[in-house]
């Protein structure tokens, strides 16, 4: 499979704040105890994709990021990670490594994604269909789409789309129960012509798709001959739209596809016009896919894969389905509910209980004797005192919850220095 594969881990994401710290960019978050970046890459490598290319913006992210490769995936990947300006975007992210990119097809994957749909099935839909770009859309999570736009879901309820359009694609579906998985093949020449041509693109699904969708939509009514009917040309511009998808129809099959022939000026002469064909593959709903694009998203994720997605993690999970990695330590009469997650060197005093999902402590967390918690998300070294409660909060790394305090609803992280 002649793909190049690239690999957009993101940076220090400021929608994961305070999930996210100097020393723990958005690629490293973990999942079910395993950086949410091993799923990217444990999948390329199941789907014999060997070599990546992984973007990571900013240069401390960049070094994080390839120390832990390196120490976790030796002679298994052949990984480069490459450092780029923070807050370039997808598209800016592709288009700093324009140099980099040489084979015929691109295949891109947001470095956030934990899913079992291979890899190879995108891009043989997207060689099948001769497209510049096939993206692949999956079914919305039970807790719904984690960025704005990024589904069906919320689309108006009025919408209005152009007659000429009708008339050109024939058939329209609108959908609600689909989401952008960010994983994308596009034929290398086009993709790369749009991020030179287009300099102020920074977003793939925001601007790029876009832009390639309308480009194929004016094709396509051209070939209609829906431009001359609204120029009063209706009738001479139909009979040339018979013949041009005729010929449409007889080159379908050949590597020419995309070089077809569209009206000139006021219904003149054909001429050769380039069209852009834009595809989606759509996931099996019965197979799991998620992005880690929000704090939401991150319990809901790290619900999921102790759950009844479990088999993605790769762990023998306890009879409550608890998480618990081999160094925790845990007090006496500590209760710990299902589905939990307790991190590499952490400790929980006497007499601690945890109620409610989710409940992810990472590295190094110190809870002492008597803390209440539920529904909350402690990150590495953080320090709970005795008799803490903690109630649907989120707690950024190496932060001191106080003796006897209560917190309900909040996100509590050290003041950055400036």
């Amino acid at each position: 499979m002649d793909f190049q594969v690239v690999v957009l881990a993101g940076g220090f994401s400021k929608t994961l704040v305070p999930l996210v710290s100097k020393e723990v960019p958005k690629a490293l978050l973990p999942v079910a105890n395993r950086p949410v970046l091993s799923y990217v890459l444990e999948l390329l490598e199941h789907n014999d994709l060997k070599n990546a290319i992984v973007v990571v913006e900013g240069e401390s992210a960049a070094l994080l990021i390839s120390s832990w490769i390196s120490s976790t995936f030796v002679d298994r990947l052949d990984v480069e990670v490459t450092a780029v300006p923070e807050d370039v975007g997808t598209a800016g992210a592709l288009r700093s490594i324009d140099h980099r990119l040489t084979a015929k097809d691109i295949l891109v994957v947001s470095g956030d994604l934990v899913s079992e749909i291979p890899p190879g099935a995108v891009a043989a839909a997207h060689r099948r269909h001769d497209a510049v770009v096939t993206a692949m859309l999956c079914s919305v999570p039970v807790s719904g789409p984690s960025d704005s736009g990024s589904s069906g879901s919320e689309v108006d309820k009025d919408i209005r789309v152009q007659k000429s359009i009708l008339r050109a694609v024939g058939q329209m579906e609108i959908r609600a129960d689909l989401m952008d998985a960010h994983m994308y093949a596009f034929k290398r020449s086009v993709l790369q012509d749009v991020l030179n041509q287009k300099e102020t693109f920074q977003s793939l699904r925001r601007e790029v798709l876009p832009y390639l969708v309308r480009t194929q939509l004016r094709s396509e009514l051209l070939l209609n001959g829906a431009q001359s009917e609204e120029n009063g040309n209706g009738k001479d511009a139909l009979q040339n739209s018979k013949i041009l998808l005729s010929q449409l129809l007889a080159n379908a099959s050949t590597p020419s596809f995309h070089e077809i022939y569209a009206l000139g000026p006021a219904g003149s002469a054909p001429t050769l016009r380039k069209t852009h064909k834009c595809c989606v593959y759509i996931a099996n709903k019965s197979k799991y896919c998620a992005r880690l694009n929000s704090i939401q998203a991150f319990s809901d994720i790290n619900r999921d894969v102790t759950g009844d997605a479990n088999h993605l993690s790769g762990y023998t999970f306890s009879a409550q389905n608890n998480i618990i990695h081999p160094s925790a330590v845990l007090g006496s009469k500590t209760t710990v509910g299902p589905q939990c997650m307790l991190g590499e060197g952490s400790q929980m005093g006497d007499k601690c209980s945890v109620k409610k999902l989710p409940f992810v402590v990472l590295n190094h967390v110190t809870i002492g004797d008597g803390c209440s918690i539920q529904g909350s998300i402690i990150c590495s070294n953080v320090q709970l005192q005795e008799r803490a409660v903690l109630k649907d909060c989120q707690v950024g790394a190496g932060f001191v919850v106080t003796a006897g305090s209560e917190h309900k609803g909040e996100s509590l992280a050290k003041k950055e220095k400036q």
